[in-house]
């Protein structure tokens, strides 16, 4: 997750933001080693894009401290906190060739002529963009005028790499070519690099490190296996997968066992306190739903509709109670909407969740 010299490259400490009475960013600590790939991810309003902006000092922090690098930057200047900035909407200059683009920001540094032409020489071969240079962007595809973009952020040799959202406007093949880009990118440079998305398909691809945000707090942070495999609560289960991890009503009975659907299953887990008939939440992914020889399965479902992909069949299912699930299904047998399958699953597999939708141990 880190390079391996533990040295923080970016701390937030009890990092606040309120518009008049309207707090959005609720303390938010956080620490970012050096090198790292770290994602914000979340639903529309949750903060990541405000959070983003005050690192970048092109939003104010109305409490906390940020540091980057060790020093504290709170209130100093973008241009002073060793940062650049890649923007969904790329804002280059039209009537600028791409070479002038790159320049621009170093020019306006006075920083000298060889020493641009050495840094947009070589930012823009790690970019492969070297044949577009004397191109205006009006010239370019959409994955091209990104790519400028990103080098026009190379040049300035930053610490602090920030994307916010950079591939929004980018077509689906694009993206997936580009999140390749980004990565390669990422590992020959080695920098510290902050990445804003909703896109949980993004961040799971992308990141050394996920912070998932909603409402202005962090839910979780960590890897995206840790994330993906064991969720802190029920927003995180159902944010992060697609499709979504499956989260079924149910009741907590005795001895690791849970009671749903009119059958009982186990849950392999034996939290403790919980009385028998309290409610929980049975968090399962749709890849770890078997579907079992006739009668053998723990829950029988009936089939609302069939998803054919290729390799892989997704089946949308509906539980005797009405509750709705996922099914992932590999086999070269094909399974229609209208059959009745009956489903099994290893209970390590099994998440549960409390009332309050916490995670139970």
């Amino acid at each position: 997750m880190t390079n391996g010299m533990g040295n923080k490259s970016v701390v937030l400490q009890d990092v606040r933001k309120s518009y008049g009475n309207l707090q959005v960013v609720h303390g938010i600590d956080l620490t970012i080693e050096e090198g790292d790939f770290v994602v914000f991810v979340g639903p529309s309003g949750c903060g990541k894009s405000t959070l983003l902006r005050m690192i970048a000092g092109l939003e104010d922090v109305t409490d906390g401290e940020i540091e980057i690098k060790g020093r504290v930057v709170t209130d100093l200047d973008p241009s002073e906190r060793g940062i650049a900035m890649v923007f969904q909407s790329y804002a280059l200059y039209p009537h600028m060739s791409v070479r002038d683009n790159l320049a621009f920001g170093l020019k306006m540094a006075r920083t000298n002529g060889a020493e641009i032409e050495t840094r947009v020489k070589a930012a823009s071969a790690i970019l492969k963009i070297d044949h577009l240079l004397d191109r205006r962007p009006g010239q370019l595809s959409g994955g091209q005028r990104q790519r400028v973009a990103i080098g026009r952020a190379i040049v300035r040799e930053p610490d602090v790499f920030l994307f916010d959202e950079p591939l929004s406007n980018l077509d689906a093949e694009l993206r997936v070519s580009m999140r390749i880009e980004i990565a390669r990118l990422h590992r020959e440079l080695g920098n510290t690099m902050i990445y804003v998305t909703h896109d949980q398909t993004e961040a799971m691809t992308l990141a050394d490190k996920i912070v998932v945000l909603r409402d202005g707090r962090v839910e979780q942070a960590g890897t995206p296996r840790e994330i993906y495999e064991n969720p802190s609560n029920t927003f995180v289960a159902g944010f992060i997968g697609s499709p979504r991890m499956n989260l079924l009503n149910a009741r907590w009975s005795e001895g690791g066992l849970v009671d749903i659907a009119g059958g009982r299953v186990e849950s392999g887990l034996l939290p403790k306190d919980r009385p028998a008939g309290a409610a929980v939440t049975l968090g399962l992914r749709p890849e770890h739903l078997k579907v079992a020889p006739e009668l053998t399965g723990s829950l029988t479902a009936r089939v609302d509709f069939s998803e054919y992909l290729g390799g892989t069949q997704y089946l949308y299912c509906q539980l005797c109670d009405g509750q709705s699930l996922t099914v992932e299904h590999r086999s070269p047998t094909s399974i229609a909407a209208g059959e009745e399958v009956s489903l099994r699953f290893e209970p390590s597999n099994c998440r549960l969740f409390d009332e309050g939708g916490n995670r139970l141990r």
